[in-house]
């Protein structure tokens, strides 16, 4: 039976999209506490199904998939740009396609504004109108309002018209920050992208005996199988070590590794890697947030992720993308690496110097670059020590120094310099898990 939380959850995904919602009304219909909902309705926004907007409130949304991260829906435009919704509240959950800048005449605008697109302009009460009898949604800029009988033409049409205090060249930046940002959180890989789900894992329950893992062992040749209870909840692990040499008749229970390690869907790829390189775990349990068994990930699903991942372009820039573009092997020998790196204004604080979080990937750059070079394998950094730093004045050019302190077969010490007209600015120390192809 579910549980009173998953009752909610399934309640307001039945929901209309568009649909408003609120604590006090769920707390009213399903007859449960004011804390239980808000919980639920937490919940139901981290899985994208409802969005909770300022000066508006909690709205049914439609989940968005991956492939469409690059759309932004109008609830999301209000959030960028601090607007406040004049009419058509019921149109926000929808994605807007493009957006159109209202900088020309009323007839060449109408030409480049269609359905589903946004129309950003100010105080030009025609314009609003006519985007509006389009079906594109409205964007004043200035801090404008307009007039009733356009925010009524909005509220018939569930197309939003909102205003913000903005500029127009303000607000098209902020836009397109926003869109590239969405590039970005595509590229990421998530354990909901890879993982093997529900209906092709294979698992015991808490009530099965050791007998029914070798029944299992046979069947499918695997090892390794997650425990669960008459809820699904995973409440255990359990591999060929545990059972080797154990009376068959003996509860699973009681040999199994309890409260595991878990994942959820949205964790990411390189979390989940440093977890099983750091645990030493060759397989994880893919769960809900009631903890119930969705799937399973394994080693070799994250190492396969992580090396089709390196094979492919990237769209949006982050900065570690910056680094490892900007970061030269500039070695005259084998026997000290160095590189070299400009520093751009995107790599600098407000005052002008190198940003200590880009100071962190470059060090972390070089000195993987210098392990892959050696161990010509993948690796993941566990720890890094940051003994000192200057600060680095903007387009100075910065020579890294790495240098292996300790190298094991599985664990390496790597100690870094960095210097700018050979001058010491920088000096750390990362370890790093290797892990071998």
């Amino acid at each position: 039976m579910a549980t009173k939380h998953e009752q909610i959850l399934l309640f307001i995904e039945s929901l209309k999209v568009g649909n408003k919602i609120s604590v006090r009304q769920i707390a009213k219909e399903l007859n449960v506490s004011e804390g239980t909902a808000y919980r639920a309705i937490k919940e139901a926004e981290n899985q994208g199904l409802v969005s909770t907007i300022e000066r508006v409130g909690t709205i049914r949304i439609e989940r968005k998939k991956k492939e469409n991260f690059e759309n932004l829906t109008f609830a999301e435009i209000i959030s960028i740009v601090d607007g406040q919704v004049l009419g058509g509240r019921e149109g926000l959950y929808k994605t807007l396609n493009k957006f159109v800048i209202g900088a020309m005449k009323l007839e060449a605008m109408m030409r480049y504004t269609e359905r589903d697109s946004l129309l950003i302009v100010g105080n030009r009460v025609e314009a609003h109108e006519l985007a509006l009898e389009e079906g594109a949604a409205v964007l004043i800029t200035g801090g404008f309002d307009t007039d009733d009988h356009v925010k009524t033409l909005a509220d018939q049409k569930k197309l939003p018209i909102i205003s913000t205090s903005y500029d127009t060249f303000t607000v098209a930046a902020m836009i397109n920050r926003a869109i590239y940002d969405q590039l970005i959180k595509k590229e990421i890989v998530l354990i909901g992208d890879i993982y093997t789900p529900f209906s092709e894992t294979n698992y015991l329950t808490n009530h099965d005996r050791i007998e029914q893992w070798f029944e299992l062992n046979e069947a499918t040749t695997h090892s390794r199988y997650p425990v669960v209870d008459e809820n699904l909840r995973v409440t255990g692990m359990v591999t060929s070590k545990d059972v080797i040499g154990r009376d068959k008749a003996l509860s699973i229970t009681k040999v199994m590794t309890k409260n595991p390690m878990t994942v959820i869907k949205e964790t990411s790829l390189a979390y989940a890697a440093h977890m099983m390189v750091w645990e030493g775990i060759e397989i994880m349990p893919v769960v809900d947030s009631n903890h119930k068994l969705e799937g399973l990930i394994s080693r070799q699903d994250v190492l396969k992720a992580l090396q089709h991942i390196q094979r492919q372009p990237h769209v949006g820039d982050t900065i570690d993308d910056l680094v490892t573009r900007e970061l030269k092997d500039i070695s005259a020998d084998t026997n000290q690496a160095v590189y070299q790196s400009l520093v751009t204004p995107q790599m600098t604080n407000q005052l002008g110097t190198l940003s200590y979080g880009v100071f962190i990937s470059i060090v972390t750059e070089a000195g993987s670059r210098l392990l892959r070079q050696l161990k010509k394998g993948d690796l993941v950094v566990e720890n890094l020590s940051v003994y000192f730093i200057k600060p680095v004045q903007l387009e100075s050019i910065l020579e890294i120094k790495p240098r292996i302190l300790e190298m094991g077969r599985k664990t390496a010490k790597v100690d870094v310099e960095v210097f700018t007209d050979k001058e010491l600015v920088g000096k750390t120390m990362l370890m790093a898990q290797l892990i071998d192809r």
